[in-house]
């Protein structure tokens, strides 16, 4: 099964302060741990929101619009891909991730289950 770890965007990292040498470093050791594991499919760090492009399709159209939005609540800073066992060995993952916030904001993960091909093979 394979589950992303949706890392939430801080206030931080869409003003562009990168994080400090000390979260970078537990960043890291947690992605080597989950290597070690065996369970690390992908990791990244996306560039901030108002650096991206937005293609909303409206009457079958595209439209294409350059950031910076003046709405960017629940924004994505980033992910982990993981594949497990399990939604519970997911969720444990998830738990010994590293608070990827700075300025003392909460942080915050949001836990996905990807489709596999194969469900939507069966489902047809």
């Amino acid at each position: 099964m394979r589950y992303m770890m949706i890392v939430k965007a801080s206030n931080d990292w869409e003003n562009g302060k990168m994080p400090n040498p000390d979260l970078t470093a537990e960043v890291m050791r947690y992605r080597d741990e989950l290597k070690r594991a065996g369970v690390l499919v992908d990791v990244a760090a996306l560039h901030r929101a108002a650096e991206s492009t937005r293609i909303r399709f409206s009457r079958g159209k595209p439209i294409v619009t350059d950031g910076p939005f003046a709405e960017t609540r629940e924004v994505i800073g980033g992910y982990w891909l993981i594949d497990v066992k399990s939604k519970a060995e997911a969720i444990e993952w998830a738990k010994r991730a590293p608070q990827s916030c700075g300025s003392g904001e909460d942080a915050q993960l949001e836990l996905r289950q990807l489709y596999e091909m194969d469900e939507f093979e069966r489902a047809g």
